[in-house]
């Protein structure tokens, strides 16, 4: 195991280096502001009270569950250790005096852009974490004008303006009309899912954010959750073992988003918009996995059922219950740095690290950035 995360990284250096030049963006933000879903949710959920998560959770890294639906790191960690900065805590994570001073993260589990329902997994959907942050915002500087000891705690006025904003969000509304919508009434709901996403990330741009890093939605169809549920008749799957369907939902989900990225850096001129193509990204991936060192591109590391899937969605990564009238554990793999998938939903952190890097070089992002790499030698993988 060590000798290949020592490959990987030495890979992941080379591709780094090698890549051609192409127009940059800057990386010396103060501060980050992210908002999305599970894959960049770093404590809000478990935070909440709404879920829990238990061991293996958290074994890679943190040792211990850390609010992360992971084994380890996520994306948004990699990239914060890339540009020096420290992992975000989250917004309503108040236990051990958090420091938000660079930062705060709004992401939650289960977050749709859409409003939440009364059947939704989170009520923070993407309307409600902005609220939260022009919240954060408006209650930070009240704050730090009372009591100049919070400054190290809370940033500074004009961290605002010159922070990163980042947005990884649009899963959730894709993925779960599947269970009660066809594919074409889908497709037809993505325009008004971007038009909540867009009225968002305006009244953001009105309270002077001015960068703005928008990840687009992967390859839905390879999650194992999605497989186990709608690839029972291998015709519906392709030559990858992806469901078809869900692939084809979230490819037309990134051309819309693409477009409305496009249009907004044309309607605000003083905006930086950064679109990263994380579906080519996480699809290169599935396709290439033995390339990159893995062993398993869709099967999950933390589940119970075994071969082919390792996935039962009665009982999540950790637990324990009675299933059937046997009480059964969803437990870790042997290795999950083999795993592409850590419980059907989520990547293990060694796939998360994977992403990073690709994202990293520059050319899945528009515009490209790969002519200046100021956090190369930052980087903690």
């Amino acid at each position: 195991m060590a000798i290949k995360t020592c490959f990987l990284h030495v890979l992941f250096l080379i591709m780094f280096i090698c890549l051609p030049l192409s127009k940059s963006i800057h990386f010396n933000f103060p501060s980050v502001f992210n908002f999305g879903d599970s894959n960049s949710d770093t404590g809000e959920l478990i935070a909440s009270g709404i879920e829990s998560l238990d061991p293996p959770n958290g074994q890679i890294y943190f040792k211990n569950p850390s609010g992360r639906y992971c084994d380890g790191r996520l994306i948004i960690d990699f990239l914060m250790d890339a540009m020096d900065l420290p992992f975000l805590n989250a917004y309503l994570d108040s236990v051990g005096v958090p420091t938000f001073r660079k930062g705060c993260n709004f992401a939650t589990a289960g977050s749709t852009i859409l409003p939440a329902t009364a059947t939704s997994i989170s009520p923070f959907s993407f309307g409600i974490q902005v609220a939260q942050f022009l919240r954060f915002k408006a209650r930070a500087l009240e704050l730090r004008a009372k009591n100049k000891k919070l400054d190290k705690y809370l940033p500074k006025e004009e961290y605002f303006g010159q922070a990163l904003y980042m947005f990884d969000i649009g899963q959730n509304d894709i993925a779960g009309a599947f269970y009660s919508k066809s594919l074409d009434e889908i497709l037809a709901s993505i325009p008004t899912i971007l038009v909540e996403f867009e009225n968002g990330i305006k009244k953001l741009y009105d309270q002077g954010a001015r960068n703005f890093w928008i990840h687009n939605t992967g390859p839905l169809g390879c999650l194992t959750q999605n497989v186990a549920k709608f690839g029972t008749d291998p015709s519906k799957l392709d030559e990858l073992g992806c469901v078809g369907s869900h692939n084809q939902a979230a490819k037309i989900f990134n051309v819309q988003l693409h477009a409305l990225c496009k249009n907004f850096r044309a309607q605000y001129s003083d905006a930086n918009v950064t679109y990263i193509d994380i579906f080519t990204i996480k699809s290169n991936l599935i396709a290439d996995y033995s390339r990159y060192g893995f062993e398993q591109p869709i099967m999950a590391c933390c589940g119970y059922g075994g071969p082919p899937l390792n996935y039962n969605n009665r009982i999540r990564c950790g637990q324990t219950k009675n299933l059937n009238g046997t009480w059964v554990t969803a437990k870790g793999c042997p290795d999950s740095t083999e795993y592409v998938s850590w419980d059907g939903i989520h990547y293990t952190e060694a796939a998360n690290q994977f992403v990073s890097s690709q994202i990293l070089t520059g050319k899945y992002a528009d515009p490209p950035f790969s002519d200046e790499m100021p956090f190369l030698l930052k980087l903690k993988f």
